[in-house]
């Protein structure tokens, strides 16, 4: 369970992030509203997954979801660009958080 809840919080980093940047700097209410709550929600998944996933691995994990989630939103949806390079470093860093699950 703990797993599952580290990469729903790692998602919710990608949400924050992205509402972050539509909040332009906490001048729109609404994305900063989502800012807020998707920044707890992932925070408090995060806490509750590290209280039996080592912290390293826990947080490696949690930061390379939201890093992959929020490069594809950028490159699909906020028009940031798309190349093969890019996906494929990407796809680097979901082998690197599967070697540590698998190594967990």
């Amino acid at each position: 369970m703990a797993w599952l809840v580290l990469v729903v919080s790692g998602l919710l980093e990608t949400v924050w992030a992205v509402a972050l940047d539509a909040s332009r700097g906490f001048t729109r209410l609404w994305p900063s509203v989502v800012f807020g709550v998707s920044l707890v929600l992932s925070m408090g998944g995060l806490a509750y997954a590290l209280r039996t996933i080592p912290v390293g691995t826990g947080y490696a994990v949690w930061v390379g979801v939201g890093v992959v989630g929020t490069a594809l939103a950028g490159m699909f949806f906020l028009g940031e660009g798309f190349s093969l390079p890019k996906l494929l470093c990407l796809m680097l860093v979901v082998v690197g958080l599967v070697g540590l699950k698998l190594l967990h």
